[in-house]
């Protein structure tokens, strides 16, 4: 697999310091450079901009979700694809720091082609996370 240069994902916040806390302290993410209203992440190896933003008045917004292998998937959602190893420390420390589950951590499409490990959960302004990782990476794109 060729390397991967990073990607950048700004993302809207209500609760700028709350999230702030969320990703450096949860997610053990290092924090860069801010403003009164944005702060940059080292987010996995990624660049992570969390900008405030006013909560939105529609109803339902953050209920979306479509149903992928029998669970209902929250949309939007981001995130990384980690080493297995990674994958499961971080979700022993997510579980230990009592963070609430979306979708726990589980195997996806087991025993098919695809199968990975996966979890969801929310940021504190409702952004959804999706955190995934391959027994054998070559199945990250296949068929």
């Amino acid at each position: 697999m060729p390397k991967i240069s990073p990607f950048h994902i700004a993302i809207p916040v209500h609760n700028l310091e709350a999230c702030r806390d969320f990703y450096k302290n949860i997610l053990n993410c290092e924090e860069g450079r801010s403003s009164d209203h944005w702060v940059d992440f080292n987010f996995f190896g990624h660049q992570l901009v969390i900008h405030y933003k006013a909560k939105s008045t529609i109803e339902n917004e953050e209920d979306a979700s479509n149903p992928v292998d029998g669970k209902q998937v929250p949309i939007p959602h981001y995130g990384v694809v980690l080493p297995w190893e990674t994958f499961k420390e971080l979700a022993r420390d997510l579980k230990q720091k009592n963070v609430a589950f979306v979708i726990e951590p589980y195997i996806r499409f087991e025993g098919l082609v695809g199968e990975q490990a996966t979890m969801f959960f929310k940021d504190p302004s409702g952004n959804a996370l999706e955190f995934k990782a391959f027994r054998d990476m070559n199945q990250l794109f296949a068929k």
